[in-house]
């Protein structure tokens, strides 16, 4: 049975029921195909997609803004600092601002569908108002809202991840497949493996959620994940052990991440000093080929990238033979292109 999800938001994966992110997925390997032989597939011929970027992207805005263009319509590329900057209620400066209610109207006048990046720096790392952020716009818009990555979700490329199992292993569940922290001499967010762990355990993944004391993801989060390992059939354990996480994995994603304990609102503002102290503890919390070779033979080793290579993995195995991470960045495209196409009224 075919769902419409035409004007929908896509915010987080938790959202969707599992039957829609299997259409996302049914739908991205179609278009895969169809990319792969040269055949025309102009499903959103016409329609405009706004992408807000309050970010730098590498990968968000090219596979986006390709795939926008592959579907035969055009992505616009708005960067805050060309705009009035969208603000919250309370948060205007005059001239130099736009309150979100009046810029999610007028470009819902204009276009077919709004993609929002926004975490971290841009809003001096306050743990989940760039998801705030997103759901204003989604509020107030006509038209629907993608999130490209807040400070609590990334769906995108849990989709994409998602995707990439399926193409190398056939199937999630049963499959051991490990969320790891590691190591890195900058901060990053925590979107990517929250949004992992609830993704994989809606696709019923043996789950293992590994990271050292002190960076613990949000504890909402993890409860969901559990509930989900508990109705899709799969299971859910936390490891304080990256070795011993990666015993038997059939998958392994070791990723760095900062610690909510030291960001807003926990504290009044970022305690950057303090983050780094403690993830410096854990330098030896690196994917090198003796940690890899604890997993399964077949294990693949996924990042969503950009990597910090020689803190979060050694060159030998993001460019070895285990390696998914240019697999998994192609998918980006696909995926987001289904979600696109599936919102966006093109199918």
């Amino acid at each position: 049975m075919t769902l419409s999800l035409r004007g929908r938001d896509f915010i987080s994966t938790q959202e969707w029921s599992r039957e829609e992110l299997e259409q996302v997925l049914k739908l991205a390997f179609e278009l895969k195909e169809k990319q792969r032989k040269g055949a025309p597939h102009r499903l959103l011929e016409g329609k405009t997609l706004y992408m807000l970027f309050y970010n730098p992207s590498l990968r968000t805005r090219n596979s986006f803004q390709t795939g926008i263009f592959q579907l035969g319509g055009q992505g616009i590329y708005l960067s805050p600092t060309a705009v009035y900057r969208p603000a919250l209620a309370g948060e205007e400066i005059p001239y130099k601002t736009e309150r979100i209610c009046d810029v999610a109207r007028v470009l819902s006048r204009y276009g077919h569908a709004i993609a929002i990046r926004i975490y971290g720096e841009a809003v001096n790392w306050i743990y989940g108002k760039g998801n705030q952020i997103i759901r204003e716009f989604a509020y107030w818009a006509d038209i629907p809202l993608i999130n490209m990555e807040d400070d609590i979700y990334h769906p995108c490329q849990a989709m994409a991840d998602v995707m990439t199992i399926l193409e190398k292993h056939g199937r999630l569940e049963g499959k051991k497949i490990v969320m790891s922290w590691a190591y890195s001499g900058g901060i990053k967010p925590v979107a990517v493996p929250q949004s992992a762990i609830l993704a994989f355990t809606r696709f019923g993944g043996e789950v293992v959620l590994a990271h050292p004391k002190g960076l613990e993801l949000d504890p909402k989060i993890v409860e969901q994940a559990k509930k989900n390992a508990d109705e899709f059939g799969g299971t859910f354990e936390i490891s304080y052990n990256m070795e011993e996480a990666f015993e038997g994995a059939d998958v392994v994603y070791p990723k760095s991440w900062g610690s909510l304990k030291f960001m807003p609102p926990n504290v009044p503002t970022v305690d950057e000093k303090g983050m780094i102290e403690l993830m410096n503890k854990y330098k030896d919390w690196i994917c090198d080929q003796e940690k890899l070779d604890r997993a399964s033979s077949n294990v693949i080793y996924m990042h969503c990238l950009p990597a910090d290579r020689g803190m979060e993995v050694t060159d030998d195995v993001i460019d070895g033979p285990h390696s998914v991470v240019f697999d998994e960045a192609e998918n980006r495209l696909h995926v987001q292109k289904a979600i696109m196409a599936l919102i966006m009224g093109g199918y």
